[in-house]
């Protein structure tokens, strides 16, 4: 199940051959809601069944909030093998601009995380394969669509892939709270990819040790930390400023 008005619509915007029945709240559709009918006329030039229900249908279907639509998929694995990469990469007409979360494993974090490389132009966002949160259906409500749009790469070693990176020309750069140079002091115009860690205890030491670069987001207050989607969205568009 996908649910939500923002993750139903890019899911018909851009992957309309996987829903293979969608389900709308009855009495959501008498309404005059200019993003329900949308998500009803696209739903409509793409063939999708459609199936009026009740809310309480809906919820027995979903126990999400659901906002009065759902959409049964059929498989649709949105995780790109990570041999793609390189294939992504060499495409590219500008210099590489990447997002890697080490270990972020609250599908709200992940999902907020996706919505802000979305909206700051990121090429690609790369997690673990293990102790990471993955593409589910919460991550998808949360990313609003962004989960359709941006590549997201599930690799097996974050380490090798990072040193694949590197190869490249790709310049890792690492938040930590205790680095030296500020992020508004790095060069982040270039071929970049930023890395940021899980929510309680950050970046891992191999992953660590694997970047070239540690920056730290300025803190003027006594709170230690930020969480880890704001601190995505400062870091990412630092670097759009730059670019």
């Amino acid at each position: 199940m996908v649910y939500g008005i923002h993750a139903v619509t890019s899911l018909l915007s851009h992957n309309p051959e996987s829903v293979a029945q969608l389900y709308i709240q009855a009495d959501r559709k008498d309404k005059n809601d200019k993003r329900l009918q949308e998500i009803l006329e696209r739903a409509e030039r793409s063939g999708v069944p459609l199936e009026v229900c009740s809310r309480a249908a809906l919820d027995d279907k979903c126990d999400q909030v659901h906002q009065g639509v759902l959409a049964l998929c059929r498989p649709l694995n949105l995780e790109r093998h990570e041999q793609e990469l390189d294939g992504l990469l060499d495409k590219l007409e500008q210099p590489p601009f990447l997002l890697i979360l080490d270990g972020v494993t609250d599908p709200h974090n992940l999902g907020a995380c996706l919505r802000s490389a979305e909206a700051a132009g990121v090429h690609a966002v790369i997690v673990p394969k293990d102790k990471s949160a993955q593409l589910t259906p919460t991550v998808r409500k949360v990313a609003c669509g962004a989960a359709e749009i941006v590549p997201f790469f599930s690799v097996t070693n974050l380490a090798r892939t990072l040193q694949a990176l590197q190869k490249r020309g790709i310049w890792v750069f690492g938040a930590a709270g205790e680095a030296e140079q500020s992020l508004f002091e790095a060069d982040l115009k270039g071929p970049i990819a930023l890395v940021l860690g899980s929510e309680g205890s950050g970046l891992r030491r191999l992953t660590r040790e694997h970047c070239d670069v540690l920056i730290a987001i300025p803190m003027a207050g006594e709170v230690s930390s930020l969480n880890v989607s704001v601190s995505t969205g400062i870091c990412l568009f630092e670097a759009v400023r730059q670019r």
